[in-house]
């Protein structure tokens, strides 16, 4: 699926949104989240082919796998939390949208730890 054919979808998703917004309100969240679904699954598509690609680099290179699967799970985290926050967003509810930000930012955070004390341990050792 190209960008075309996604930002297409997106537009008219949108559009019908609008529409049905004036006498239902539900049914142009229904539609916006209904376009989402279709878009995420698409978004999952091209993740596939990333990590592949990043699997075949680090076949060439000396890398612990550990820090692969952490780099893969801040990947997997952004994106639902996006998703998530932005179907909150669109029904209209900023806060919660924003709480799910705040969490998604402290465990991305909270997983990105352990790498940073491996380098700081690299650092150390180097400096020594």
């Amino acid at each position: 699926m190209s960008v075309m054919q996604v930002g297409v979808i997106g537009v008219i998703a949108a559009v019908l949104a609008i529409q049905l917004k004036g006498g239902k309100a539900e049914y142009g969240i229904y539609v916006c989240m209904a376009a989402g679904v279709i878009l995420f699954s698409f978004i999952v598509d091209r993740l596939g082919i990333f990590i592949r690609t990043i699997e075949e680099i680090t076949s060439y290179i000396n890398l612990d796998p550990g820090y692969l699967s952490i780099m893969f799970k801040m990947i997997g985290i952004t994106y639902i939390a996006e998703f998530s926050s932005g179907i909150c967003k669109d029904a209209g509810y900023q806060t919660l949208a924003g709480q799910i930000e705040i969490f998604a930012k402290l465990t991305i955070l909270t997983l990105g730890l352990p790498v940073l004390a491996a380098l700081l341990e690299t650092i150390r050792e180097f400096l020594s």
